[in-house]
């Protein structure tokens, strides 16, 4: 038995050397190969304890969204985009990601971000409430909270941060610090006389308590009563008269509304509101609003004051926005904005004491149409495959009604080839409508669907996850996605 084993050895050993005389041992790709095995087998697990944690969040860009920004991004690079590397697919820690919730097989983005803050998958609509909680019902929530992980790092001594493009208060960004029986509590509760609180007030009491040091992103309506002007200018919708946003600031929270505001901000605590609703798409956004780069870079020089170290959760939260609309040009745009993100973070940080994890809630019923060829706009129709060299031909591949598609379609939304007819059935009498390649290029243009519906739908295809520093390591395989939480929690302590 042992010679054998010595003997396979040394046969593996013999195929290695030869390798380097395959007739193949000139190409690129095949010395590219030899490196990346290189580099893996000179990888080692760090297990330094964590002293920073970063989760990085980017709402509904799973696998197929994650491709579509990769080949947008690589051909606005000058590339034919499906070679090009994001930062986080450098990473050398990769896991696949289920999503589900406890009762729905295609998941919402509340107990999605509750699974990974928690350690547990919770229901749909709720966000950090235990298994026995009730969508809507305020009695079940003081029963079934959930301890969450901003407050395990604020009793280590950590600082805490949360930043998004989307409200501070739905879902992912409020995970961080809320406990709610629905989501959408956001400036408003359940009747008057529960103890449930609204979200918005949690996260200033979150700030008054001091689990939360950075909160960053849109939703400024929620802070302010019905009519009060917020820090961006805008109007409250508050329906009583408590103006959170002097709250804060009699907290000693620095307050900021714009740009100019975040930079001159010196120290935490810090509130930015940059919208009354969501923050302006990246595609659109005005100059004087803060990117995601921006919240990011402030966020992580803030929270890096405390020398224990802090938690940072990062959203891109209007990727899932535009992918809901049907509009996947600016679900581009801002996945790019989010891997600049992911790669200033990077920058600002060291490997050896900082676990960086980027990974998304859930999918979409999103699509990549084929057959196409190399360096085909990925925003574009889909051009055929050339017979010869590595670029797509000139001919568009055409469907068997003999018109052009999109590279990326949607299962279902808004831009449904069915129509609305006077009896009120769905139907496509003239059949699809041609689409030129401007107007398939245009940041407007909303992808052809099958299924009509006013709001694209997720689904529950499992999502990506990367990773690097203290424990990265342990993150392998197809895991469920409260797995999240219980990496984080060991890198910052382990055992």
């Amino acid at each position: 038995m042992k010679r054998f084993a010595l003997s396979a050895l040394a046969l593996a050993a013999a195929s290695a050397a030869q390798a380097q005389e395959l007739p193949q041992a000139s190409s690129q790709w095949f010395i590219d190969g030899q490196s990346a095995i290189e580099e893996r087998l000179a990888l080692e697990p760090n297990t330094n304890k964590a002293r920073n944690v970063i989760l990085f969040v980017a709402d509904g860009q799973g696998v197929a969204t994650n491709y579509m920004i990769r080949l947008w991004s690589g051909q606005q690079d000058g590339g034919l985009g499906d070679d090009y590397v994001q930062p986080q697919e450098a990473f050398p820690n990769l896991a696949l990601v289920k999503t589900y919730n406890i009762n729905a097989q295609t998941p919402d983005s509340a107990p999605t971000a509750g699974a990974m803050n928690t350690g547990v998958k919770q229901r749909f609509n709720l966000i950090n409430l235990g298994e026995e909680a009730i969508h809507g019902d305020c009695s079940t929530e003081a029963p079934s909270e959930l301890t969450l992980f901003s407050e395990i790092m604020t009793e280590a001594g950590k600082s805490v941060g949360t930043v998004s493009t989307a409200r501070l208060t739905p879902a992912t960004p409020a995970a961080v610090y809320a406990q709610t029986a629905n989501r959408n509590w956001g400036n408003e509760g359940p009747a008057e006389g529960t103890d449930s609180r609204d979200i918005a007030t949690q996260l200033i009491d979150a700030m008054e308590a001091g689990t939360v040091d950075v909160a960053l992103g849109g939703g400024a309506r929620a802070f302010t009563p019905e009519g009060v002007a917020t820090p961006n200018g805008g109007k409250g919708r508050r329906p009583d008269d408590v103006n959170l946003v002097e709250r804060a600031a009699g907290l000693g929270v620095s307050v900021a509304g714009n740009l100019e505001e975040l930079d001159a901000v010196e120290g935490g605590p810090v509130l930015g509101l940059f919208g009354d609703s969501h923050a302006s798409y990246e595609a659109d956004r005005p100059a004087g609003e803060p990117s995601l780069a921006d919240m990011t870079r402030k966020a992580i020089e803030v929270l890096s004051e405390n020398e224990n170290g802090f938690y940072l959760e990062i959203e891109a939260g209007r990727v899932d926005h535009a992918n809901h609309g049907g509009n996947a040009k600016r679900a581009m745009i801002d996945g790019k904005m989010f891997a600049d993100a992911i790669a200033l973070a990077d920058e600002m940080t060291d490997d050896a004491e900082t676990l960086i994890i980027v990974t998304a809630d859930h999918e979409h019923s999103i699509a990549m149409n084929g057959y196409c060829g190399r360096g085909t706009p990925i925003d574009g129709l889909c051009y055929d495959v050339a017979k010869e060299g590595i670029m797509h031909s000139d001919d568009l591949v055409l469907g068997s009604d003999d018109k052009p598609f999109t590279v990326v379609g949607y299962l279902n939304g808004v831009g449904s080839m069915l129509t609305e007819q006077e009896d009120g059935t769905f139907a496509a009498p003239e059949g699809r409508a041609e689409v030129t390649q401007e107007e398939a290029q245009d940041v407007d243009y909303i992808q052809q669907a099958v299924i009509p519906k006013s709001s694209e739908s997720h689904s529950g295809v499992d999502v990506a996850l990367y990773a690097k520093g203290p424990w990265a390591h342990l993150f392998g395989g197809t895991i469920e996605q409260n797995v999240i939480f219980h990496v984080m929690n060991h890198a910052v302590n382990p055992q």
